[in-house]
């Protein structure tokens, strides 16, 4: 009998991993696709040969540099769950990208390493999850190398986070006598995730037989006050952001990955109510509604491609359908969306609220785009950020200034720069939030477009949106100031400052100009 839109919904889960760069998180990803029987064979992150080359990192700079620069977005099935797994950008330099992911996502893995704890990039990304109401699962990996004291790591979590834990396994022994994860509500082990399912024990007693003689009656006495010290998990405080289930493990020795999974199946909520402008569209809506939060171009250098990645909020989005684009009010086909794992791809016939598809499209969708069944509404939220480096791009052969304009304006549209332009007539501008987005824009104009380019400092170093309650009051701003403003991608108006103190000098003589440094993509003018 085929599936309801309900049933459909229901066993659907979106998530991304969030975590400092080097705790492991690509090696989990991994390991997570291999469950859903996608991969047969996990890349190693340093491993020297393409073929086994990490599967969510396709981008070249990605694979010289074995990071993560670009949000790769799989979807898979294991145990009648359908996965939409949205692998984020570790590094801070692409902090824009990934704050745009997590707009797209019901649930999230913290990925923390178990000899470092919670590191800088992790607590803010973990703030952008609080501020958007994201339950996170807590992964602790690595536990088969030299570790904190497990106590500790728990502890740190809950101060530094505010958030109860809940220790749902327990390692057995670390570093060199780590040997898989106690269960500690079902007095049960799992040895490797070899094991499909859990061996029921008598008591840690019996687990720490497992481990050198010396540290057994310690581990056990540990295990019993995990068992003792800690509430009981209470989901609907998890799926509020107050608690996070813990399980320990190491993804890259096969151990604990098989346990998150079965969390994120079990705990994790199915795809949740999105807000629109004018009301809350729920998943189980019968009508198609989505919206673009990422943009990708040339994943096929042989066909110039770009993809808009789209997180269905409701209905059912098939292949073949014309759908509403709110900015511009017109229709447009739907004729070829595809679901993705990494860089490989497959026609979707069908995709449900929570599911991320991709559109093939040559430059009609921009991020924050709404695109619905017909219905007139617009969801909101899917940020934009001030950039913290400006630069003038220099072209060592001035014949394709063309070809560069029609490529920074590809590349502006897909997020990987900022493209302001200047109302004085003066060389465009490019933004960025790290410089590592600057040598990928470089690497890119080069590969992708045959356009050699080196940056130059311009006079500006911080830029704000501007708008007022009067219209004449911007004029007066924009024709007093004409030199320090720019035009963005939407032809919104932009002040440019040489530094922090001149941006507070100019705003503290215009009262009257609001000055922001995060734009809403819903704000964006029709183009």
């Amino acid at each position: 009998m085929p599936e309801t839109l309900a049933e459909a919904v229901a066993r659907r889960r979106t998530f991304a991993i969030i975590s400092h760069p080097d705790a492991g998180k690509t090696t989990l990803t991994e390991k997570l696709l291999l469950f859903g029987g996608a991969i047969q064979l996990a890349g190693e992150v340093k491993a020297k040969k393409d073929r086994i080359q990490t599967r969510s990192d396709w981008m070249k700079i990605e694979r010289e540099r074995g990071i993560s620069v670009v949000t790769s977005v799989m979807t898979f099935e294991y145990d009648n769950t359908v996965f939409n797994l949205l692998d984020t950008p570790g590094h801070e330099d692409f902090a824009d990208d990934t704050y745009r992911t997590l707009t797209a996502v019901d649930a999230a893995i913290m990925v923390i390493d178990a000899a470092k704890g919670i590191e800088p990039r992790t607590l803010k990304l973990f703030e952008v999850c609080r501020l958007r109401d994201i339950p996170i699962i807590t992964f602790v990996n690595k536990m088969d190398r030299e570790a904190r004291d497990t106590f500790e790591i728990l502890e740190e979590v809950q101060e530094k986070l505010a958030l109860d834990t809940v220790p749902m396994t327990w390692p057995i022994g670390q570093g060199k006598s780590f040997a898989g994860t106690y269960h500690l509500k079902e007095s049960a082990v799992r040895y490797g995730d070899s094991e499909v399912g859990l061996t029921k024990v008598n008591g840690p007693e019996v687990v720490s037989e497992k481990l050198p003689e010396h540290e057994r009656q310690e581990w056990a006495e540990m295990a019993e006050l995990a068992i003792d010290g800690y509430p009981v998990f209470d989901r609907q405080a998890f799926l509020e952001g107050h608690m996070t289930p813990v399980y320990f493990g190491s993804a890259l020795r096969n151990n604990g990955v098989r346990d998150l999974i079965h969390a994120l199946s079990d705990f994790a909520p199915a795809p949740r109510a999105q807000v629109a402008d004018v009301r809350t569209v729920e998943a189980t809506d019968p009508k198609m509604s989505a919206f673009v939060f990422k943009i990708q171009a040339n994943m096929d250098p042989n066909h110039r491609d770009r993809i808009a990645f789209v997180r269905v909020c409701s209905g059912t989005l098939t292949r073949g359908m014309k759908a509403r684009l709110a900015r511009t009010g017109k229709q447009m086909g739907l004729t070829a969306p595809q679901f993705f794992f990494a860089s490989q791809r497959q026609l979707a016939d069908t995709a449900y609220a929570g599911d991320v598809v991709g559109i093939p499209n040559h430059g009609a969708l921009r991020i924050g785009d709404t695109l619905t069944d017909g219905e007139a509404l617009v969801f909101q939220g899917v940020p934009n950020f001030a950039p913290e480096i400006l630069r003038r791009v220099r072209l060592e052969d001035a014949m394709k200034a063309k070809k560069l304009k029609e490529a920074l304006q590809q590349m502006a549209e897909e997020g990987v720069v900022q493209l302001f332009t200047p109302e004085d007539g003066s060389p465009a501008i490019v933004g960025v939030v790290g410089a590592l987005q600057l040598d990928v824009l470089k690497e890119r104009l080069k590969a992708e477009y045959g356009l050699p380019v080196s940056f130059e400092m311009a006079r500006f170093s911080v830029c704000r949106w501007i708008s007022a309650e009067k219209n004449a009051d911007l004029e007066k701003f924009i024709s007093g100031h004409r030199g320090d403003i720019a035009r963005d991608l939407d032809g919104d108006p932009v002040f440019l400052a040489q530094d922090g103190f001149s941006l507070n000098y100019e705003s503290e003589r215009a009262p009257e100009i609001r000055m922001i440094a995060i734009k809403e993509y819903h704000q964006a003018k029709a183009a």
